[in-house]
């Protein structure tokens, strides 16, 4: 029996949308990096990008537990000395309600050549709507059991 190793060409990418004001911002990362890795298919393989795309929704309004909000850190440097910004997660949101989500998915991809490509295939809203109803994205529900 020989061993499966999939090709460029047998890569069929399906769309899928998750709405991340359903459960905690790490929970929604995992399974966003899953679905951009292609961990789910059985035709996964290292070397080959088989992930699919992932449209997220509602990312304005996601959960965090805690007091991450106030005490989770962003930091920067402009390369100068003291330079070092820092910024809470909170005045994060405030700016720019996508950046959390993309940081954390970035953060849970494998470090190689293909994590620009599979980020390029998610596709982050701040709000409910997004514009890839053409290519009918299959919602996914993310939801935390209790």
């Amino acid at each position: 029996m020989k061993t499966y190793s999939a090709k460029p060409s047998d890569v069929t990418r399906k769309w899928y949308v998750i709405d991340a004001s359903e459960a905690p911002l790490g929970r929604v990362a995992t399974q966003i990096a899953k679905l951009l890795t292609g961990k789910d298919k059985p035709m996964f393989t290292h070397h080959i990008d088989v992930g699919d795309y992932v449209v997220v929704v509602n990312a304005g309004n996601i959960k965090v537990t805690g007091e991450k909000l106030d005490t989770k850190m962003y930091y920067r440097h402009s390369q100068h000395p003291g330079g070092l910004k820092e910024l809470t997660l909170r005045e994060k949101m405030e700016k720019d309600p996508t950046h959390a989500l993309m940081h954390a998915v970035r953060g849970m991809l494998p470090v190689n050549r293909l994590r620009d490509a599979r980020l390029d295939r998610l596709k982050v809203y701040a709000g409910a709507e997004h514009n890839h109803e053409a290519q009918k994205p299959e919602k996914i529900s993310v939801k935390e059991a209790k």
